[in-house]
């Protein structure tokens, strides 16, 4: 006998609920065995109708039958998700607490979200009828324009429709095809060649690199960290991993973690590869994103460059992930689904059994503890490739500096010593705007957010006093709103007073400034880089997307304006990222055949800390780190997991999260095992007019951890909640 015809399907719906829905298959369902797990379909929901996606079809439903209602129609004819990513997104919501209908809608691009049909792969031609094939030459001798078209396709088999309506109007071409001269066709694109793989020939590897070759088999998953100073050729080494998956008929999936590294990575990608390659980031619009996705899941791209978001495209014939700045915390989602990007790939590779390499400069804590366990194999690049040196470090001691916007007399000087040779600068300042507070010198006031705990940031380009938390603005007041005095005074330095101060000291250099707001225009940072490529001198401004993986060769003087703030900071992760960042910005100098300086801007040159990564470097750094956290008993020794709550009203969201401990406490008293602490304040307690509070739990291993969340979470969907307040959990938190 054959098999039960499935008569209800579960769906997953984009919503808060926690659960999948059962739908009968209903009318539109004529051939049922053809429905697959992974296709969309419309559904009611509620009073409307919504796009979900089949996960699984059962014979029978907890639901009486006769309150199931029954799928609209279905959208698809074939799973536009495979089975391998449908449980990898599954899995991943289980391990973050996320919803699986949203997450996995989120998956998907927003125009599969809302229903649309996959993009058209095939290439629109134009060719000759039969008619035009016959036609004489002498029929256009009075239409110069119809002749040339014609004897355009005589030459040329079929030519693509972009490239012929750029050599001719489109009334033209309406006109030959009424006269059934001309016929537009779809064909399919062609797969990528595997015999045609390279542009230009591989680089020759240095002796740490080709052991690193050696090293890294295409058998099965393992997960392989690189850890690479500066400058050290990882890029080249994913490069020359990629042409062994690519000559094996694979494909490859690269995560940068940020959209201002895509175009030097494009370009070095594209100089290398004769293979179709695409770009997956969220600058791209809605239909050149599903476009990129649905050319990777049909496997005529064969590489994929991606952010974040890109670990959920669909890769049939996967060969191997790479994972670049696998530090970087921009692979964690900070908000709705917070997964992240990293782990999920390392996850990925294990599910389709392919190996995956993640590189840095500066790994992580965790991934070294991973290494530590030997659950990772660990391989290092100690040298820089060909002739580059590692930079020298320098400190600045502001203490006995004299200081213009905080760039002291040293730097300066340091800056035109390093122009006077045709050299370039890169300055590293990690706030954006002009000055970060306006205050009163006769009073004392300070220009505040009103609806954050957070003082406004004075942007002089746009002259605007600017929340970076929340985005409110408004013009500057022209006299203290305290004391009517107008003894109105922008303190301190961001990105865009070092700009203008650089530009005065330096007024026949060019300075370019890089940072949120200036990178705002299209094709700037392309620019940017032309500039700096081009080797003239010039000083580069800008926040943290300076500092990572950048290739600039005629960077000689990197200069860190302020390495204070991460000593500073109670977020035990702050020290971790001080060193991965100052590592990072330092590791941008002396990258060609010049030697490099780095030089640290300090009102601490004595700090323990700053010294240990001055003198002996990140690893000694991160070693001491290391044993700092597993004596604190804090991750990766420790798992921990956030109950995060926020409310118009502190009391609320304060009220909720003890429920929410007494609830945990009941269920898992306090032990050595497992602990939690709070409700207590966020760092910042106060962002968009929201008060934000959390409760931390503490646990010695994941397994304890998922099974307390996946009994507490229950319990607070019951909680009678205020409609203002909102809750979330964050499983591996970077932000507190």
């Amino acid at each position: 006998m054959g098999q039960p015809v499935a008569l209800i399907a579960r769906i997953a719906i984009a919503s808060p609920l926690r659960t999948l829905f059962d739908y009968t298959l209903g009318a539109c369902c004529a051939d049922p065995p053809n429905l697959r797990p992974g296709m969309r379909v419309k559904v009611p929901f509620g009073r409307r109708q919504v796009v979900g996606l089949i996960v699984a079809l059962h014979n029978g439903s907890e639901v009486p039958k006769e309150k199931l209602r029954p799928i609209d129609c279905i959208l698809d004819t074939e799973p536009v998700i495979d089975p391998t990513m449908l449980a990898l997104v599954v899995w991943g919501a289980r391990y973050y607490q996320y919803p699986e209908g949203d997450a996995l809608l989120q998956a998907l691009p927003s125009l599969l979200r809302r229903g649309e049909p996959l993009p058209e792969l095939r290439k629109t031609v134009w060719q000759l009828t039969q008619q035009g094939l016959d036609v004489s030459p002498q029929a256009f001798s009075r239409a110069p324009n119809q002749r040339a078209l014609i004897e355009e396709l005589r030459n040329n088999d079929a030519v693509e429709d972009g490239v012929l309506s750029s050599q001719f109007s489109r009334p033209l071409m309406r006109l030959l095809t009424e006269r059934n001269l001309i016929e537009k066709k779809l064909i399919d694109e062609t797969l990528p060649n595997t015999k045609t793989i390279l542009k230009e020939t591989p680089r020759a590897l240095e002796v740490q690199q080709q052991a690193i070759m050696h090293r890294i088999v295409f058998a099965g998953f393992h997960c392989w960290l690189i850890n690479g100073v500066t400058g050290s050729g990882k890029t080249e080494i994913y490069l020359q991993l990629i042409e062994r998956g690519l000559r094996a008929g694979r494909q490859a999936l690269v995560l940068i973690p940020e959209i201002s590294l895509t175009p030097q990575t494009q370009k070095r990608f594209s100089e290398r590869f004769a293979v179709p390659l695409v770009i997956l980031h969220s600058g791209l619009s809605d239909k050149q994103r599903a476009k990129a996705w649905a050319r990777a899941r049909s496997g005529h791209a064969t590489i994929v460059i991606g952010t974040r978001s890109a670990i959920f495209t669909p890769l049939p014939n996967l060969g191997l992930i790479v994972v670049d700045e696998e530090h970087d915390v921009s692979y964690k989602q900070q908000d709705g689904f917070r997964y992240s990007a990293r782990d999920l790939a390392v996850m990925r590779a294990k599910r389709e059994n392919v190996p995956i390499v993640l590189g840095s400069a500066t790994p992580s804590l965790e991934s070294l503890y991973n290494c530590e366990i030997q659950r990772y194999t660990q391989l290092h690049l100690t040298a820089r490739a060909g002739a580059a040196k590692t930079a020298e470090w320098r400190v600045v001691d502001m203490r006995a500096q004299s200081l213009n916007s905080g760039i002291a007399e040293t730097t300066l000087d340091a800056i035109r010593t390093t122009l006077e040779r045709s050299q370039q600068v890169l300055v590293f300042l990690n706030r954006r705007g002009f000055a970060p507070a306006l205050l009163c010198h006769a009073c004392g006031w300070v220009a505040e957010c009103r609806d954050c705990d957070a003082r406004l940031t004075l942007h002089h380009d746009r002259y605007r006093l600017v929340c970076h938390h929340c985005d409110a603005q408004s013009p500057p007041p022209e006299v203290c709103p305290n004391c009517q005095s107008q003894q109105l005074v922008a303190t301190g330095a961001g990105t865009e007073r070092s700009e203008l101060v650089l530009q005065q000291h330096f007024p026949t250099t060019q300075v370019l400034r890089v940072d949120r707001d200036s990178t705002q225009k299209s094709g700037y940072m392309r620019s940017v880089f032309d500039t700096v490529q081009s080797g003239q001198p010039c000083i580069l401004v800008g926040t943290q997307m300076l500092a990572k993986g950048h290739h600039f060769e005629q960077v000689t003087l990197v200069v860190i304006l302020d390495a204070d703030s991460g000593l500073l900071s109670p977020d035990f992760r702050a020290v971790e990222r001080m060193g991965q960042l100052l590592t990072q910005v330092a590791g941008r100098s002396g990258r060609g055949t010049l030697a490099g300086l780095a030089l640290v801007q300090t009102h601490q040159p004595d700090h323990p800390v700053l010294q240990l990564l001055l003198q002996e470097g990140y690893a000694a750094f991160a070693h001491q780190v290391l044993k700092h956290r597993k004596v604190q008993q804090l991750p990766p020794y420790q798992q921990i997991a956030v109950v995060r709550a926020e409310a118009s009203h502190a009391a609320a969201a304060e009220r909720f999260l003890q429920h929410a401990r007494r609830e945990a406490q009941k269920l898992a008293p306090p032990s050595s095992r497992i602990d939690f602490l709070g409700p207590m304040p966020a760092l910042m307690e106060r962002r968009a007019g929201r008060y934000r509070y959390l409760l931390r739990i503490d646990a010695n291993h994941r397994s304890q951890l998922q099974d307390l969340l996946n009994r507490l979470i229950p319990s607070l969907e019951r909680y009678k909640k205020p409609r203002y307040l909102r809750w979330s959990v964050d499983v591996d938190p970077h932000d507190f």
